[in-house]
């Protein structure tokens, strides 16, 4: 028996293309309605987060240890789409006044590109309580809560765990990654998030802001090292997803991402959804289709720490083998579904495929 929330409704004259296909089970299609407000936003967007004139707190994402402690940014601006500088050759008569130029934040400035935010790193208030090491391949900046490895672009690292939070792309100036870190204001209490719930739903809004700002529906996901691990192309970024559990007993339980895929740690419900199709891309995989793609002006670039990838590359495969056979292909992209231990109904008229929570 299976129960679906209160807010929503079956409509019983939609029941069509009811059909039975061999080692998947029955096939069925459904028309819902759904109270608009009832859909459950977790996490919020970096531009929610950051406000100009608001004092706030940065988190390792990870651990939830202390990055930047009581910071107050007089401007919060976005930054151009990357290739900036290039398309002022087009619009200016004359030779481009910005060549060689890049732009950093100064002191109380932050500013916001779609996958990380870059602050001025000289006016951080320093965490309490740590301590400043030093070697000739590493030298800790433990004050700040995060650790500097000498490389091309320093990478940022959280002392507490390791995870990797950013990089430094100057003296004076710090990228860190949105995947990475939470930021909330001063004074609220610090919730710790499942990692794959958020990864899932940072990544999400970053393919919903883009297809909406820049008609962009493929994408390559790259780390840091400039390996590219995934390609994908988003279908649908208004699927209404609806939850109900099933029978925990029988369920094969991941628990990699420790409580987020648990059988017991999510309630029945409704989530807004993306739909997409992926391509794994380690170890030369369709490494034809990621050369193509990269010369291709229509696939946009997202950069994410390695270790961020290949959780998001995991997640996707762990829950693909999941979908019935008939679902987990189409046209040699893979389909990507929710944890298996709980029953899912997606709704909508196109064909169903993944999803990454948003």
């Amino acid at each position: 028996m299976i129960s679906f929330p209160a807010e929503v409704r079956i409509v019983p004259s939609s029941c069509r293309g009811l059909q039975y296909i061999a080692g998947d089970g029955l096939h069925v299609r459904l028309q819902v309605q759904a109270d608009s407000n009832t859909s459950k936003e977790v996490i919020s967007t970096l531009s929610e987060s950051l406000k100009a004139q608001e004092r706030c707190i940065f988190y390792c994402q990870s651990c939830g240890e202390i990055i930047i402690k009581e910071r107050t940014f007089l401007r919060v601006l976005p930054l151009p789409s990357e290739n900036w500088s290039d398309l002022v050759e087009e619009w200016c008569c004359h030779p481009n006044p910005f060549a060689n130029s890049s732009l950093h934040p100064q002191n109380n400035d932050c500013f916001l590109g779609h996958t990380y935010f870059l602050v001025n790193s000289g006016s951080e208030l320093h965490v309490p309580g740590t301590e400043i090491v030093h070697s000739e391949t590493e030298h800790s900046a433990s004050e700040r809560g995060f650790t500097l490895k000498s490389k091309e672009n320093a990478r940022v690292i959280c002392k507490r765990c390791k995870a990797m939070l950013g990089e430094t792309v100057s003296s004076g100036t710090t990228k860190y990654y949105v995947t990475e870190m939470i930021i909330q204001p001063s004074g609220k209490h610090f919730d710790m998030i499942p990692r794959s719930q958020f990864v899932q739903s940072i990544i999400a809004q970053c393919l919903v802001e883009l297809s909406s700002a820049r008609s962009t529906f493929r994408f390559r996901i790259q780390g840091h090292d400039g390996k590219v691990y995934i390609l994908m192309w988003l279908l649908n970024s208004d699927t209404l997803l609806v939850e109900s559990m099933g029978n925990s007993a029988s369920s094969n339980v991941f628990t990699l991402f420790e409580d987020n895929l648990r059988p017991d740690s999510r309630s029945s419900g409704t989530w807004n959804a993306v739909k997409v199709l992926y391509h794994p891309c380690i170890k030369n995989r369709n490494k034809d289709l990621a050369d193509a793609w990269e010369n291709d002006f229509g696939v946009h670039p997202l950069t994410f720490p390695s270790k961020t990838c290949l959780e998001l590359l995991l997640i996707l495969s762990l829950s693909n083998a999941c979908l019935p056979p008939s679902l987990r292909c189409m046209n040699s992209f893979q389909d990507y579904p929710v944890p298996c231990n709980q029953n899912v109904f997606f709704f909508d008229d196109s064909y169903i495929l993944e999803w990454v929570g948003k």
